[in-house]
């Protein structure tokens, strides 16, 4: 089944309320459109109730017809007024009073029709087959088919870009974050209600912030997962503009979204519960509004040697791996057990006596004693061609009074610091 929306002047808002219905719609002329509605019985019943269905959605006045052809839909929308429903098999009765002026075709055969009398879709569907093709070829077969409602096609998809925006251009300037969020939460709900209609979700958030004499604002919130949320987005960008607000008044407001397909998780019997993307994403968008922006993230470690070097970056979880074998869990048991370093950030300074080039006593506020054993120097070093280059010598030391640590010299400062505690 096929339906057909025709009202002039209003192409927008009849693919809008086409979109509600099917993905498949086609955009037969400026002032209709067609889709298939094959399946939808069993939401909104019978033709008939569809129909009423899309006359209530459409919200303006306009001819809708349903049939089982697209073509045969799109001239009882044309031509009859109000709702049609055309039951299969009776496409040539219901169109049978139609002008032939709506059945199209070329000027040469429209002339030739009317020398003939022919006035109406009746009229030519009556005419037997084979005489239309003598006369009027491949073309007259055509439109005959069209005139009974015959002729099967597969409809022309609109394919239209994935552009989520919206944008709203304000009377009088606004200063305050507050009535700024009501115009944010609108812009999102729209957003929102699109890519739900697509079935897709959001990976980036963009803000672009018109000013009073002053260079646009912009922000731009990344998704660690797709997520559509439109509180969540909402709430992420009032913390934003109020860390970093806008240097004047906002005169105009653009919103977009970078569409996404949604996400598929299926969690294991045996995997920890973990909070939900979009409760952490907000979570962590509160952390850096209180700590700085640089301040929370995942740590990824940056291609150096330098000890302790890593960067911190938008949270990304990993994918839900499966639940390792019995025989990996008991080879994991069975593994030696090895050291871990419990790092002291920053390091703590202490002072080192040396003896016969060996640390002997340390001191310091959060360690002091004799050293018993001394494993090393590991030297290290790199960056000598930037400014901030390192260079250093490395010890394992253990105390008198229990205890392994990492000590290490920085050889240009000559300094000693305590990096960390072994468990």
């Amino acid at each position: 089944m096929y339906a057909c929306i025709h009202s002039p002047g209003n192409l927008p808002l009849l693919i809008e309320c086409a979109r509600g219905f099917s993905p498949y719609i086609e955009e037969t002329s400026p002032d209709t459109v067609v889709f298939d509605v094959r399946g939808l019985e069993s939401l909104h019943g019978p033709p008939p109730q569809l129909a009423r269905e899309i006359e209530r959605r459409v919200g303006l006045p306009a001819n809708i017809a349903i049939a089982a052809n697209p073509d045969a839909a799109i001239h009882a929308a044309r031509g009859i007024r109000g709702i049609t429903t055309i039951p299969k098999g009776r496409e040539a009765e219901a169109l049978a009073p139609l002008s032939l002026n709506l059945l199209g075709g070329s000027a040469e055969t429209a002339d030739l029709l009317d020398l003939w009398g022919i006035r109406s879709f009746g009229d030519f569907a009556k005419l037997p087959p084979l005489g239309v093709a003598a006369r009027l070829g491949e073309e007259g077969l055509w439109l005959q088919r069209l005139a009974r409602g015959e002729d099967h096609r597969q409809l022309r998809p609109l394919e239209d870009p994935l552009q989520f925006e919206e944008s709203m251009d304000l009377d009088h300037p606004v200063e305050l974050l507050e009535p700024l969020s009501f115009i944010l939460a609108r812009l999102l709900n729209e957003i929102c209600r699109r890519l739900r209609a697509r079935a897709l979700s959001a990976g980036q958030i963009r803000l672009r912030l018109i000013l009073e004499n002053a260079p646009e604002h912009f922000t731009a919130l990344e998704m660690p997962v797709p997520m559509l949320d439109e509180k969540a987005f909402l709430k992420m960008l009032q913390l934003d503009l109020s860390a970093r607000p806008p240097a004047a008044p906002v005169l105009k407001v653009l919103l977009s979204a970078e569409p996404v397909k949604p996400r598929r998780t299926q969690q294991g019997l045996f995997v920890p519960a973990t909070p939900e993307p979009e409760k952490l994403e907000l979570t962590i968008a509160r952390i850096k509004h209180f700590a700085g922006a640089d301040k929370a993230g995942a740590a990824v470690l940056v291609d150096t040697n330098r000890p302790d070097s890593f960067v911190l970056r938008s949270f990304a979880p990993r994918p839900v791996s499966s639940q390792p074998k019995p025989s990996a869990l008991f080879s994991a048991q069975q593994a030696d057990p090895r050291l871990a370093l419990r790092r002291y950030r920053p390091p703590r300074y202490a002072q080192v006596i040396v003896i016969h080039e060996r640390p002997a006593r340390i001191t310091s506020p959060a360690l002091s004693g004799s050293v018993v054993m001394a494993k090393g120097p590991w030297r290290t070093s790199g960056d000598w061609w930037q400014q901030e280059d390192w260079n250093r010598d490395e010890w394992d030391i253990e105390v008198a009074a229990g205890g392994l640590y990492r000590l290490f010299q920085e050889l240009n400062s000559r300094r000693w610091f305590i990096e960390g505690s072994y468990d």
